[in-house]
């Protein structure tokens, strides 16, 4: 008996010896494996880069929504705070830096922010980003109030945001970070100048903005607004979309690829005219004279560039 559990003890041991022996090797083994998937998909990123970029912008916004949308419609009792929807607008930059870190490394994440706080493009682009949509909103006031005689806008209501406290002024600060910096870096500092460099700037234009009035679609299942009028409102939103978006790649290209200047005009725009003080025909007039500005600005400026400064790529 005592040699029949010796002769175990042994054997168990020489098993034991040998598998620690051969552990290094499983490990090293494992790790290879996991090195080669890795490989394969920085190497599908870098040949990829664009679809990479759209596919984590959808993929991280809706991750982030997907609380609210089951909230909204009723698949979950929890308390989910709304304001999580601000953070969606960050998607857009999440993606980008995660497609540059690893299609570009640390010479295209510079790149990228520098675009960002790029701000001397001369006086007279400074002044178009920051006070066009202010402009905008003045002259459609103007024709509205004084040429049809309806009530002026209440201005208190600039700082209102939905599913945030009032913010007053600063608002127009929270635009600027959010829709402006949050957006823009993706859409307009990432996939424009990616997709200019083989194509017009307007056909970069329509594609990234029909990306982007896709990436918009689950508010339909939970924004206020957005959930009342529905997807009957789709095709008219889409225009303004696209207008809004062909000024902006006018001001990037001309700017020579600033991402902020993008961001001050998006911001103020949110701000001064697509805020709740636009009621009725303010809205309506801002509207149309986005549509017309946009159409002029590919008249003048022509397809292929948008701009005289040429197309800015990466």
């Amino acid at each position: 008996m005592v040699n029949l559990q010796s002769t175990a003890s042994k054997e168990f041991r020489k098993q034991n010896r040998s598998f620690i022996s051969i552990l290094p090797e499983l490990i090293k083994a494992e790790q290879g494996s996991s090195f080669v998937l890795v490989g394969k998909a920085s190497l599908w990123v870098k040949e990829h880069p664009i679809i990479t970029y759209f596919i984590l912008a959808y993929a991280i916004s809706w991750i982030i929504v997907a609380p609210l949308v089951a909230s909204a419609q009723g698949f979950i009792d929890a308390s989910v705070p709304f304001a999580l929807h601000h953070l969606n607008d960050y998607a857009p930059l999440s993606a980008a830096i995660i497609t540059t870190s690893v299609a570009n490394g640390t010479d295209g994440l510079r790149r990228l922010f520098q675009q960002m706080i790029k701000w001397w493009v001369g006086w007279d682009w400074v002044l178009v980003a920051v006070f066009s949509p202010l402009a905008l909103f003045g002259i459609a006031t103007g024709i509205v109030v004084v040429g049809m005689g309806d009530e002026p806008p209440d201005l208190s209501l600039l700082g209102s945001i939905t599913y945030l406290p009032y913010l007053g002024w600063t608002g127009w600060i929270f635009w600027i970070l959010t829709a402006g910096i949050g957006e823009g870096s993706g859409w307009r500092g990432y996939a424009w100048p990616k997709l200019q460099d083989n194509m017009s700037a307007l056909s970069a234009t329509l594609i990234v903005t029909l990306l982007w009035v896709g990436w918009h679609l689950p508010r339909f299942f939970y924004y206020g607004n957005y959930m009342i009028l529905g997807f009957s409102v789709l095709l008219l939103a889409a225009h303004g979309f696209l207008a809004l978006a062909i000024i902006l790649t006018w001001l990037y290209n001309s700017t020579r690829g600033s991402i902020l200047m993008a961001a001050l005009f998006h911001g103020g725009y949110n701000f001064w005219d697509a805020s709740s003080a636009d009621t009725g025909f303010i809205y309506d007039t801002i509207n149309t004279m986005l549509i017309v500005w946009a159409v002029a600005l590919v008249v003048v400026f022509r397809p292929p560039n948008l701009s005289y400064e040429g197309k800015h790529i990466l």
